[in-house]
């Protein structure tokens, strides 16, 4: 099943207060950044961050979730509708990432 834009749309209305948040769309998902880093997607309209330490601090009891066959498992977001959590826990999951790797 793949995710709706009317879902994508919301969750990135909730992200609008962090800096620079974007998205790109990949077979029917979509993944999502935050200064260039990816954090985490929409998957099957289920929000799912990468598990950094800082995402499990906050999110003690997420449910771990594959986004896809194959995928490293991720934690799912449930708390979509508070957007000062969200803002919080996507900067501070992307703070914990590496840089992208420049391309060639």
């Amino acid at each position: 099943m793949a995710s709706s834009k009317e879902y994508l749309d919301f969750i990135l209305d909730q992200l609008s207060e962090a800096e620079g948040i974007s998205f790109r769309a990949m077979m029917g998902e979509y993944i999502l950044y935050c200064g260039g880093k990816v954090v985490g997607g929409i998957y099957d309209d289920r929000f799912l961050v990468k598990p950094t330490k800082s995402a499990i601090q906050m999110m003690p009891d997420a449910e771990k979730e594959l986004p896809y066959e194959g995928a490293k498992e991720m934690l799912l977001v449930d708390n979509v509708e508070n957007r000062a959590f969200l803002k919080e826990l996507i900067e501070a999951v992307a703070a914990e990432l590496p840089a992208p790797k420049k391309r060639k």
